[in-house]
Parts: C-alpha cells; structure tokens; sequence
C-alpha cells in the first residue's frame, strides 16, 4: 500500500497500515489455518533478524471502517494483528476490540516491549520474550507475564545456543510453562532447527518447537 495522507479520518478510529492479505498461519497454535492478518506500520523495536523491516515506515491511513470491510471481503474467522509493533500506535486497542465484536478469533503478534493491559481480553495473546541475541532484551516489559492466560502463547526466536539456554533459563525459573503454551522458534537461516529440536529434548524443556511455515512456502516477501 502505498503512503496516502487522511488527515479527514478522525484520530481516534484510524491506523496505519501496511498491508491486509489472507494467507496460511504460519506461527503459533494456528499453524496452517487460513488467517487474514493485518499489518500496522511502525515499530520501536530493531531486531537483528527481523523480517518485516518494510512495515517500519510508509503506509496509509485507513479508517476502522475500512478496515473491517476489508477483512470480511475474505470471509474468514480467523484475524491476526501484526506488525512491526501493532500496539506501537495507541489505537490499536480499538481494532482489536471492534475485530472482537465482529466475532473474528483474534491473535495479536507482539513483541513484549509493549504494554498489554489495554488488550481486549478476548483476544490471543502471542508475545515475544526477546532474547541477548535478537540485540533488544532490555526491552522485554516483564511485567506483562501476569497479564497472560492458559490461552496465550509465548515465543521465544532463538538465535543460537546461548540463547537457548538463556531462553530455558527464564522457561524454568518464571514457570512460564505454567501459565500458557511456550514456543521456541528457530531465526530463519541463522540456526538450523534440528538443533533446537535436539536440545529440547535432551534438556527435557516443557516447550514446543516453531517452525515458520509460511517462509517454508514462500520466503520473506510481504503479503505471505
């Protein structure tokens, strides 16, 4: 989408977005189902392996409205609000709320950096607990582990060994078992993920192995 300014749209109901597609989840307890995703613009964030740089800048305002309407010409059930960081612009909250309303099954992709108290409870929580080598562990807001529940999920993106013992560290120490499913996730082409495999099991972690299903398919382009 290319950047257009809306200056008309009222500031309380519109967002930036980079993109609307439907596509297959390829993350998380969905993997594989047919999902619309959302994608708003921005990020404070600055991951060494991320994948959605483009959605940093650019964009168009849409309305809610807009939005909705969009997301029904798919005639799906299933909803994902991505990023960049959604939660980077204040009104994400209302999306997602209206998203709700609608009766979609909502996910929210986040990184942990961001507050999730005003989060519709209704919706699924997928946060990032960012790791030493992902270059933003200082910004994990710990705080949010008690907003979580059974029906959430945890991801970390493993870089390497030392974040694999780093990341079981803070499995077993916080118990994060014990609060919702907890997904270790091998960075695309920076590790390969029979090792992750090979060390959950040999350290008997109570976690479940990712594998990005949708870069499998088709690679880092946008729109998949």
């Amino acid at each position: 989408m290319a950047e257009t300014a809306r200056d008309d749209l009222a500031p309380d109901t519109r967002l930036r977005i980079t993109e609307i597609f439907y596509s297959l989840q390829g993350e998380a307890d969905t993997t594989g189902v047919p999902t619309v995703f959302i994608r708003l613009t921005g990020c404070p964030l600055r991951c060494q392996y991320c994948d959605t740089a483009f959605a940093f800048h650019g964009g168009r305002w849409m309305a809610f409205d807009s939005i909705l309407e969009k997301t029904r010409e798919y005639r799906c059930r299933h909803v994902c609000v991505t990023g960049g960081e959604p939660l980077a612009q204040k009104n994400c909250a209302g999306l997602l709320r209206d998203l709700c309303d609608d009766g979609y099954r909502v996910s929210l992709e986040t990184s942990g950096a961001a507050d999730l108290s005003v989060v519709d409870s209704r919706v699924i929580k997928v946060m990032d607990l960012k790791t030493p080598g992902s270059g933003e562990v200082n910004r994990n807001l710990w705080e949010n582990l008690r907003l979580l529940s059974k029906d959430d999920q945890i991801k970390f993106v493993i870089c390497d060994r030392a974040d694999f013992e780093w990341a079981g560290e803070q499995v077993r120490q916080r118990r994060l078992d014990g609060i919702c499913t907890v997904w270790f996730s091998p960075s695309y082409e920076q590790i390969k993920p029979v090792d992750i495999a090979d060390w959950i099991l040999q350290e008997r972690l109570p976690v479940r192995l990712q594998l990005q299903l949708h870069k499998y398919l088709w690679g880092t382009d946008p729109g998949h």
